[in-house]
């Protein structure tokens, strides 16, 4: 492969690390795929790649040779870089030679399609990039259909949100409301039980019933779920807290209701 090399103060090359550090608005969900695996999903999930970097010097598998190929015929363009500006971009210490510009898949409130049988997630002001993406893989691996977001605080496209999830980001379904009340409405419209995960005044999750289209809601790592989805009147569902610590990260939490939910409604 031959393609027009570039240095670090390329435009494309700008656009890496404008996306890694948020520096520019990015209506398209634009990230940035390092290395084999990150690249492996791009490739696995069929994700639109917008610009490919490829280092042949840092290339040392024959796997990571096709992939490179592979990405290059997919990508919208594509270029060639030394081993020098490939580090300078790369936030990974080894990226196996491949870097691509990806977009997340565009999901929204009217396309999700819904089973009778729906569960999916709400996070209310998560912000820290590694729950978001643990919480994402977490989704994919007890089959639920979706995470929706309210009071979002990290971005999707956050480089430790595609490694955390294990590149789940771009398969399972994600949108944002940016009013707390329209996705409330929009829960109540497709006929969702909706539970907040709490410790105060809550229903133990193990005898809570979650059949039918079910939404756990968590809330952020340190105020919890705000107060307009308490005002709606909810039930509070909790994970026993039998030490001294009152609560649990939110991840695992989640976990514990999620997996407890497909339980039910898969009944294990």
């Amino acid at each position: 492969m031959e393609f027009q090399q570039i240095g670090v103060h390329h435009p494309a090359a700008e656009k890496v690390r404008d996306i890694q550090n948020n520096r520019a608005p990015n209506p398209r969900r634009l990230f940035v795929a390092e290395g084999l695996y990150e690249n492996n999903v791009v490739l696995t999930y069929d994700v639109e790649v917008d610009t490919f970097f490829w280092c042949p010097e840092m290339t040392y598998s024959h796997e990571a040779e096709k992939r490179a190929a592979q990405l290059a015929e997919r990508a919208r363009r594509s270029y060639q870089v030394s081993a020098r500006t490939m580090g300078r971009l790369a936030e990974r210490p080894n990226p196996d030679g491949l870097l691509s510009i990806a977009a997340l898949p565009q999901w929204s409130p009217d396309t999700l399609p819904l089973s009778d049988d729906a569960l999916i997630l709400v996070t209310d002001g998560v912000e820290i990039p590694g729950n978001l993406g643990t919480l994402l893989r977490t989704l994919d691996a007890c089959n639920a259909e979706g995470l929706v977001m309210t009071n979002r605080r990290t971005r999707m496209t956050h480089p430790k949100v595609l490694r955390s999830s294990q590149g789940m980001s771009t398969k399972v379904p994600s949108f944002e409301f940016e009013d707390t009340g329209e996705a409330i409405r929009w829960l109540r419209s497709r006929r969702f039980t909706v539970y907040l995960a709490d410790t105060d005044e809550s229903t133990h999750y193990r005898h809570c019933h979650y059949a039918g289209r079910t939404a756990l809601v968590v809330g952020s790592e340190r105020y919890g779920i705000s107060q307009p989805w308490h005002d709606a009147g909810f039930a509070r569902v909790g994970v026993p807290m039998l030490g001294a610590a009152d609560s649990l990260n939110v991840a695992i939490c989640a976990s514990v209701l999620l997996y407890e939910a497909r339980a039910q409604k898969d009944g294990w």
